[in-house]
């Protein structure tokens, strides 16, 4: 139950752990650790993607993931490092530092802290249902755009090639000139993951493919002195607990003004998929949650990453799957997973120095791989063609020109489309069939309920980008009737809103008609707020409290009484 009210939730905190059933602690905590598993070897694929050292895909699952656990309201959702967010990042600090350095490191943080004021914001304001805004179709686009881009930034850490170039398009380029230079050995690990993590997942999802890959490699390079071939290693990784504080870095308005662009691109991508995947399995268990409280568990996290020397963290739908697969049901699976993972830094970080690197380009192709939605978009195509289109746009702006500004062109693309759809409303118009039962029509002015009372419905709320609409189908509708008309009624059951401009029409309506000698009545508005926005715009007391009346049928009877007529049928 999505958007359920807060107060019913309980204790602010550990909604997503508590209760605790004792019968069901040792499956989280096999769920935590099969998560822990599977995700270990893939957040060290996404520092890759972001840029950071690799040690900082294991803090996006040390703090950040515990933080959500405590201050979220989902007991399903799971919190750390996202492609989608990695790709925006690296996009917008390429240039402004070198990757990898710890100038980009500080920055990465800033965009966390800059993440989590504008989640915390939409906490205060609940924007919650933002994440509404940004549609199904150009989400696929988006994400088909970045799994691109991901898949083909790898292709060169597979074949050992020096590599090059900025965007998809020059890395192919690149890629095609170096590729005399193809390391065979990194070539042949490549492919040896690739096979290993796809067939696993063949014999069973819950196998952790990547990790046994990640094991054989090191255990590999290490006995085969793979070094010696040319095959690049990932060398030292500092072992132990992240250090605890703000990103060293100097915060002055020139940085925060250009971030700011990119943190708010993030924003609404954490905003989007955590809240879709939250809402589909809170359904899916008939369970409560709240998006305002899962906005201050998500605000921690990213603080969290922010002072704990890593990148920004988000909702991944991928995760939850995992531990939903595994048997996990509440966040106590991500707590156990944070503590494996806190095991690791303190004692398991020496062996990964012998992890080749085309073994995490072969990981990372995978997941952009993965992102394609091929099949998405081919249900676009086949179901609705004019979204295909706007989909496809998303994913070539985010393959050629870059990740944060396909995701603002997502959120304008997302906003056009709701305005294409609620600007033309198919409106109707109400009439009688002989047996005296009421049916919807097309808007002809022949067709009236009763010789001279016309029933309009207005199939949408009423603002800025419809209301010429609606006064044009109102008085050519007036003017054209036949017969002439002496009562004209708007129902508006479905009007959940009427804005100023839309109040100012209806006002302008009103005196055309009553030029016309027509009368302006409405009917069936239902929803309070509604009627309280036309007494707040005196339309009320324009009209006339006579003038409003609460079912069709009120209407015909009160007509009924000037004009003898067929009876409506209750």
């Amino acid at each position: 139950m999505a958007n359920t009210k807060e107060k019913k939730l309980g204790f602010p905190i550990l909604q997503g752990i508590l209760p605790v059933k004792l019968s069901q602690v040792p499956t989280e905590i096999i769920a935590g650790i099969t998560l822990a598993a599977l995700s270990i070897p893939e957040v060290m694929g996404y520092t890759k993607i972001s840029g950071t050292p690799v040690i900082t895909g294991l803090y996006t699952i040390l703090i950040p993931m515990t933080l959500f656990a405590i201050f979220g309201s989902s007991r399903h959702l799971v919190v750390g490092a996202d492609s989608a967010t990695a790709a925006i990042l690296a996009g917008t600090l390429t240039g402004m530092a070198a990757s990898g350095s710890a100038e980009w490191l500080a920055m990465s943080g800033v965009l966390a802290l800059l993440s989590a004021g504008f989640l915390i914001i939409a906490r205060v304001v609940r924007l919650g249902f933002l994440a509404d805004f940004l549609s199904r179709t150009v989400l696929i686009g988006f994400l088909t755009g970045v799994g691109i881009q991901v898949a083909i930034g790898e292709i060169s850490g597979m074949l050992g090639l020096p590599g090059g170039g900025h965007g998809p398009i020059q890395k192919i380029m690149k890629d095609l000139e170096q590729l005399g230079q193809t390391n065979f050995h990194a070539l042949v690990i490549s492919i040896a993951v690739l096979i290993i993590i796809v067939g696993s997942r063949k014999i069973s999802k819950k196998i952790p493919g990547a990790l046994i890959a990640v094991i054989g490699a090191i255990i590999a390079s290490s006995a085969l002195n793979l070094t010696d071939h040319g095959v690049h290693v990932l060398g030292t990784v500092p072992s132990g607990l992240p250090k605890i504080g703000l990103p060293d870095i100097h915060m002055d308005k020139i940085l925060i003004l250009k971030l700011l662009p990119t943190a708010f691109a993030m924003f609404v991508v954490i905003l989007a998929q955590s809240a879709a995947t939250s809402r589909a399995y809170a359904a899916r268990y008939n369970e409560r949650f709240s998006e305002n409280v899962d906005l201050v568990g998500l605000t921690l996290a990213n603080v969290g990453a922010a002072l704990s020397g890593t990148f920004v963290v988000n909702g991944s739908p991928t995760k939850t799957q995992m531990v939903d697969s595994a048997g996990g049901r509440s966040q106590l699976s991500q707590v156990t997973t944070s503590l494996i993972v806190l095991l690791v830094l303190l004692f398991l970080t020496g062996p990964l120095a012998h992890l080749p690197n085309a073994v995490l380009s072969a990981v990372v192709f995978l997941i952009g791989a993965e992102l394609i939605d091929v099949k998405g978009m081919r249900k676009i195509w086949r179901q609705r063609p004019a979204e295909f289109w706007v989909a496809l746009v998303t994913a070539i702006v985010v393959i050629t020109v870059g990740v944060e500004q396909g995701i603002l062109l997502a959120i304008a693309l997302s906003l056009v489309e709701h305005v294409r759809h609620s600007y033309q409303p198919k409106n109707a118009l109400v009439v009688a069939d002989k047996t005296g039962n009421l049916r919807v029509v097309s808007l002809k002015p022949t067709e009236q309920l009763r010789p001279g009372l016309m029933i309009y419905r207005f199939t949408h709320s009423m603002y800025y980008a419809n209301t010429d609409r609606l006064s044009q189908e109102v008085v050519d509708l007036a003017t054209e009737a036949q017969p002439p008309l002496s009562w004209f009624c708007i129902e508006a059951s479905a009007v959940a809103d009427v804005d100023f401009t839309a109040a100012a029409t209806l006002r302008s309506l009103h005196g055309i008609l009553k030029e016309k000698g027509i009368r302006l009545i409405f009917a069936d508005v239902f929803d309070e707020s509604v009627r309280n926005e036309l007494e707040r715009y005196e339309l009320i007391d324009l009209i006339g409290k006579d003038g409003f009346y609460s079912s069709l049928k009120e209407v015909a009877d009160a007509y009924d009484k000037l004009v003898p007529g067929v009876n409506i049928k209750k």
